[in-house]
């Protein structure tokens, strides 16, 4: 309802009286669910992904197709945070620490071209939950996030850093079979995760800490592993990528013959 102005003279002099009807409720969220993708990945999966291998890739049906063109305006989106909730429903045994790069691919780039966030390292199954701002990752600076999203690429990985592709390893069985539920909430600046405006997310499931198991080699006592954050993208995006379009001829060109 539109606040109501109203006019009424007392002593010759027109008192001006504002009736705020209605006002919208503090902390209430400006969000929307870039995707949410249930599904199990097994070695030969990863080896044969194109055009990159270990990747799995969120695009056509399976990607929003109401999210918003700009991210910047009239909503801000850019400055806002990604919660990013990571059902793990199938992992072999053992404990070997496992995350996901989340890689936001756009409509037009800059630099590099595109930037990554990622999960939580984990250990075993569970729910794990948490908060990124959008302007901490990994090359976030490489995106016309006025021009939007694309696609996104999710690269499962060891805790190894940005080039720890989980199909290289030798031990290969430690990650593979597996099956999982990732859910990405963009968040606009100045507001709250409200997992209440999410359908389909179970209410009152019990998340994990980052940390996972007790024994979960390799996590460390704050529970986020030895993994490089600002390295979480790195070296994972191969050529048959399209990004189609570049600010600068140059490095469109150093993309191609590299």
């Amino acid at each position: 309802m539109i606040p109501t102005l109203s006019l009424r003279s007392t002593g010759g002099r027109a008192v001006f009286i504002l009736l705020l009807l209605a006002m919208p409720s503090v902390g209430r969220a400006d969000q929307f669910v870039l995707f949410d993708a249930t599904f199990t990945f097994t070695k030969a999966d990863a080896d044969n992904a194109k055009p990159s291998p270990s990747h799995y890739y969120v695009r056509g049906k399976s990607i929003n197709p109401d999210r918003p063109r700009d991210w910047t305006n009239p909503v801000d989106y850019r400055n806002g945070t990604v919660h990013i909730r990571t059902e793990v429903i199938e992992k072999p045994e053992g404990g070997e620490p496992t995350t996901w790069s989340l890689c936001y691919i756009p409509n037009r780039g800059r630099g590099n071209g595109y930037g990554c966030t990622g999960t939580n390292v984990y250990c075993e199954k569970g729910v794990y939950e948490k908060d990124v701002s959008m302007k901490s990752f990994w090359q976030n600076d490489a995106i016309v996030w006025s021009e939007g999203i694309k696609q996104m690429d999710l690269v499962i990985k060891d805790n190894s850093g940005g080039s720890g592709h989980a199909h290289k390893r030798r031990d290969s069985e430690k990650f593979f079979p597996t099956k999982v539920r990732i859910t990405m909430i963009q968040v606009s600046a100045g507001s709250t995760y409200d997992p209440h405006q999410v359908s389909n997310l179970p209410q009152g499931t019990t998340v994990k800490s980052p940390k996972g198991t007790e024994g979960c080699a390799g996590c460390d006592a704050s529970g986020s592993s030895q993994i490089d954050n600002n390295r979480v993208g790195a070296d994972i995006i191969d050529l048959g990528h399209a990004i189609p379009i570049y600010d600068d001829e140059p490095t469109a060109l150093a993309a191609l013959i590299a």
